[in-house]
């Protein structure tokens, strides 16, 4: 009996096996969340469009995919946009840490021009220029413990603030050249972001109360990656709320994190009722004497 071709086949067996399993797992993900958007949209009678960044392992090597806000984003969620008709709503599950200013400025003006009502929903975060696309919409629904966070732009590993911070601190002759050039794109940069962070706020809140925001979110008075909670997006004056769907909730499953052998976090994946603790009755007058 020929051991050596039997074993041949049952390698290659195995190997197109590992191959093709994974893609099938991926397309049946895909197609849960299919599924599941389109659940939503016709219980709010709305387009469901999700920007969702998370690591995912995919195909066969699993190699983990860094997500962020770039530029193929924003081509699809305006042509999702142009795709809805004027009148209807729509809603935007946003999940993201950031990305590039100019794919976040398109859809965020994107999302303030379309004439329908916009909603946000914010299960966890959505950072940096994620926050500038919730500030766009016209109601934020986020989780009571989501977060969002500043505006304040980045120069390459460098906070404009901090290269300008630098130069008030020192003299002309003890700053080189590169730090100067970057002072010089960090007085540009915060100037700009804050007018568009002013010109998104533009209708939703008094041009005061909106310079403040613009302002506050822009100027680099945190840092940048500080959680403004629920209760601080209230302060701030923005429309936020927290009734958030469970289907929002359910979407977020369907976007797996990077797998890991052992899950750091662990618990039975089901609702719990707290039982009703019986009170201790108490006896009439006749009864005590």
């Amino acid at each position: 009996m020929d051991y050596t071709g039997l074993i041949g086949q049952v390698f290659w067996l195995i190997f197109i096996i590992a191959f093709i399993v994974p893609l099938l797992r991926q397309r049946a993900l895909v197609n849960a969340r299919i599924r599941l958007i389109h659940t939503l949209e016709k219980k709010r009678n709305s387009r469901v469009i999700a920007l969702i960044h998370r690591q995912e392992q995919m195909a066969l090597l699993g190699f983990p995919l860094l997500r962020y806000i770039n530029i193929e984003d924003s081509e699809e969620v305006l042509r999702a946009i142009r795709l809805t008709p004027p009148d209807m709503p729509i809603d935007i599950i946003l999940h993201t840490p950031g990305g590039l200013v100019l794919a976040s400025e398109q859809i965020a003006l994107a999302i303030k021009s379309h004439k329908a009502k916009v909603t946000v929903f914010v299960p966890h975060y959505a950072l940096s220029g994620g926050t500038l696309i919730a500030l766009a919409a016209d109601e934020i629904v986020m989780d009571r413990n989501a977060v969002l966070g500043p505006i304040d732009p980045q120069l390459g590993e460098y906070p404009a603030a901090s290269v300008l911070q630098v130069v008030e601190r020192k003299s002309v002759n003890e700053i080189d050249d590169r730090t100067l050039i970057l002072a010089d794109m960090a007085v540009k940069a915060q100037r700009q972001v804050s007018h568009l962070v002013r010109k998104i706020l533009d209708g939703k809140m008094p041009d005061e109360q909106a310079d403040e925001v613009a302002k506050l979110l822009t100027e680099g008075r945190w840092t940048h990656d500080y959680p403004i909670s629920v209760d601080e997006a209230e302060m701030l004056k923005l429309h936020v709320t927290v009734d958030m769907p469970n289907e929002v909730y359910s979407l977020m499953k369907l976007y797996p994190q990077l797998g890991a052998r052992r899950p750091s976090v662990e618990y039975i994946p089901i609702p719990y009722e707290r039982p009703a603790i019986p009170q201790p009755q108490r006896r009439n007058r006749e009864e005590r004497h």
